[in-house]
């Protein structure tokens, strides 16, 4: 049990960390993001650290306590950028997959953001244990996941597949060796290539559970805060980093938000049916229809396969696609590869273990979306829905003729207005 003065001393701790971050011309940006949330001093011993639910942040005396200023400055910043780059909501569908996985991705992109900062070292420290390896300056949340676990859950009796279709300049090669798990009495660590990842953070945070309109609000607050601590950091002369850009200007996970809408779509197929009477309504002497789910039975999938498009973005548009057919399991998917006219067509039928190797893209030309429009016309294609990808730089006058429920994954062009369905903008 912690005293008063133990108590009183780790919230001052906490108030003068913030307040140096707030006044500091590299973190004054992040000032109305820290007044947002409750911050809690939390009467826990080790090893509770702090966390935070993506809004409000907890911190725990015990660790507190054993932390120079520099060190709580640094804490209190990582917490504070875990809720501007709206970790928590964002990738709840990486969370529950892997918690530990997905945590220690959140870790290391945002530590390798503090790392940056000029004077590092001096008037800002991360405490020691945080984990923050520099190979993945520059990564994403879900590029550092995906890199990680490969390793993780690789036979390590094979080796790993060559290349990493995410990896950009200065980023390291994707490893070339075997992938292990290996755990000690202190930490896990995973290894790639020969080389070893730490998979231990000091901070395990919260799940997200709020609704579609909490993460939209949630969202909004966010950005109306950074975007006035912009305008500070402006005056102060420092530049906002292109991290915190990106995620003011993009606010959909495109992987987590089309695995929730084509779910929400296939719920939305509930129907009322006689064929099978509401046994819990027998006992009423009365007689009323069940209710029965109807399993998908066609997805069209049509990615952009024009001039602009590289090789990645088809590599990822192939690997989005597998992912889907894993989660909703469509009784049939139909590929239709496209540029100015459709150039290709793959049918695909229940068993989808194969099917990022098995796709083959055609193509290469101009761009013109309607050509999608009319082929499905044509051929008189009926699907539950369809899912189109494309950089958005589409003819000018698009003609859509077709009302099956879309959704548009867009990667370049934000102010792409669809003709038809629903638009979500791609960030990493």
């Amino acid at each position: 049990m912690y005293t008063q003065e133990q108590l009183a001393k780790a919230e001052l701790v906490v108030k003068q960390a913030t307040l140096r971050l707030m006044k500091h011309p590299q973190t004054c940006l992040y000032s109305g993001v820290m007044l947002m949330g409750d911050t809690v001093i939390v009467p826990k011993p080790l090893p509770f650290t702090a966390n935070t639910d993506g809004f409000n942040s907890n911190y725990g005396v015990g660790f507190l306590l054993g932390l120079t200023l520099e060190e709580i400055t640094g804490l209190r910043l990582h917490e504070t950028l875990h809720i501007v780059l709206k970790h928590i909501p964002r990738h709840r569908d990486l969370w529950r997959e892997d918690a530990q996985l997905a945590n220690v991705s959140m870790d290391h992109a945002v530590n390798n953001i503090i790392m940056d900062l000029p004077g590092y070292g001096e008037w800002i420290k991360l405490p020691k244990g945080g984990v923050c390896d520099r190979r993945f300056k520059g990564w994403s949340v879900r590029q550092i996941y995906d890199y990680l676990k490969t390793g993780k859950s690789h036979d390590p009796n094979t080796p790993l597949p060559q290349g990493n279709p995410q990896r950009g300049p200065g980023k390291p090669q994707q490893g070339q060796g075997q992938g292990q798990t290996s755990a000690s009495s202190q930490h896990e660590t995973v290894t790639i290539g020969g080389e070893k990842f730490d998979l231990e953070t000091l901070d395990e945070h919260i799940p997200f559970e709020g609704t579609k309109e909490d993460l939209q609000k949630l969202s909004k607050d966010i950005n109306e805060a950074l975007q006035q601590g912009s305008m500070l950091a402006g005056r102060m002369g420092s530049k906002v980093p292109r991290e915190i850009t990106e995620s003011m200007e993009l606010d959909v996970d495109w992987r987590a938000e089309t695995a929730e809408f084509l779910t929400d779509l296939s719920r939305g197929r509930e129907e009322a049916s006689f064929r099978r009477f509401n046994r819990r309504r027998l006992v009423d002497d009365i007689i009323a229809p069940s209710c029965f789910d109807e399993t998908m039975d066609e997805l069209i999938y049509a990615p952009d396969t024009s001039g602009s498009i590289t090789g990645e973005m088809l590599a990822e548009a192939g690997e989005q696609l597998a992912s889907l057919c894993e989660l909703l399991r469509p009784k049939r998917v139909r590929v239709l590869w496209w540029d100015t006219r459709v150039h290709g067509e793959q049918v695909f039928e229940d068993n989808y273990d194969n099917l990022r190797h098995l796709l083959k893209p055609v193509g290469g030309g101009g761009t013109r979306i309607g050509c999608v429009s009319d082929y499905i016309n044509k051929h008189q294609l009926d699907a539950n829905c369809m899912v189109v990808i494309t950089d958005g730089y589409l003819e000018s006058s698009v003609q859509w003729n077709t009302s099956i429920p879309s959704l548009w994954l867009v990667t370049g062009n934000k102010q792409l207005s669809v003709p038809h369905g629903v638009r979500l903008v791609k960030y990493n």
